[in-house]
């Protein structure tokens, strides 16, 4: 099975927390920030990349959510 990786739902400040199973990454402000979070993690993705990847669950709206304005 492969670790979860979960992008929560965007802060007021439009940043979001990254978390591999239990484990906190740290809060992203766009799609560049979680892929250099996952490439610490050991996994090597471009932010295109991390945009589609099918292992990414995100939560309170997609990869193109960074404000508290969008959902």
């Amino acid at each position: 099975m492969s670790p979860r990786i979960v992008v929560d739902p965007p802060n007021e400040a439009g940043a979001r927390h990254v978390h591999v199973d239990a484990e906190s990454l740290g809060m992203a402000t766009g799609l560049r920030d979680v892929a250099e979070f996952l490439r610490r993690a050991g996994l090597e993705l471009e932010p295109e990349e991390v945009a589609v990847f099918p292992l990414i669950e995100w939560r309170g709206g997609g990869p193109q959510a960074w404000g508290p304005e969008t959902p």
